[in-house]
């Protein structure tokens, strides 16, 4: 059976969608007929990426600037974009921040802030979205990170952030269901072309090796790779989904075991 991925005459709203891993999905959608909504806290983010989304989905476009930070601002732009293009059939919430830093050299307010962005912004983006949202047959998606399940240094307010994440998208699953909403989480692991590939995983050549080491598919991921995986998880191919946490890493989450396992096995126990 082939798949038909066509959007065409569906709403698709890409919050944090200017940039990055989010543009590459907006991208995508757009590709498939879809009429793309995205939104930023950066006018100039939402005005370049609207200008090139015009050129893939025929003119479908509209943008917004808005913080997730800012609860009525988010609420404005749903509405705006559902005024438009009417009800929200695909919701991706990807706003994100982040920072290296060990947690007793960190401030209160760079941890604040990375949590209201991606944890709390994540909150503002889905309970404003819930009234706008096709029902039944909408789909969540919220791009969240390995931080989410594997403890890394210097990551403290990440790894908190997006593990409450993960919980969000099982406790919306088991709360909207009944609506006919499904929520699912994209754990994107090492994927080259984006700030945060750049900045925090590979900054040097010895990282960049170092990285590569760590997947077992020999390969860092594509921004393509994320958004043909949103495209599934947002089509009715994914229809009875829900409530799942989906690393797309090349087998990279599997490798932060090896340590633990490694040790035990130096200590004689059996994992």
């Amino acid at each position: 059976m082939q798949l038909n991925l066509d959007f065409n005459g569906r709403h698709v709203f890409v919050f944090g969608g200017t940039t990055g891993i989010n543009f590459g999905i907006a991208q995508a959608f757009a590709r498939q007929g879809a009429a793309v909504t995205v939104a930023s806290r950066k006018q100039e983010n939402v005005d370049n990426a609207c200008t090139q989304l015009a050129g893939i989905g025929g003119g479908k476009v509209h943008g917004v600037c808005a913080d997730v930070r800012d609860f009525d601002a988010v609420g404005r732009a749903f509405a705006g974009a559902v005024e438009r293009f009417g009800p929200i059939d695909v919701l991706i919430s990807g706003a994100a921040g982040n920072f290296l830093c060990e947690a007793k050299d960190m401030s209160s307010n760079g941890f604040r802030t990375v949590v209201d962005i991606d944890l709390v912004g994540t909150f503002h983006v889905l309970r404003q979205a819930h009234a706008h949202l096709r029902k039944p047959g909408a789909a969540v998606i919220n791009i969240t990170a390995p931080q989410s399940f594997i403890p890394m240094r210097y990551q403290a307010h990440a790894c908190a952030a997006k593990a409450g994440v993960d919980q969000l998208t099982r406790v919306l699953a088991l709360e909207w269901g009944s609506e006919g909403i499904r929520i699912n989480s994209i754990s994107p692991g090492p994927i080259e072309g984006t700030e945060g590939f750049r900045k925090l995983m590979a900054p040097t050549p010895e990282d960049h090796a170092t990285a590569l080491g760590h997947v077992p598919l020999q390969r860092f991921g594509s921004l393509d790779d994320i958004a043909n995986l949103a495209l599934f998880l947002g089509s009715p191919y994914a229809g009875y989904i829900s409530g799942a946490l989906v690393p797309c890493d090349g087998g990279g989450a599997l490798e932060s075991v090896k340590p633990a396992l490694e040790a035990a096995g130096h200590a004689g126990l059996r994992p």
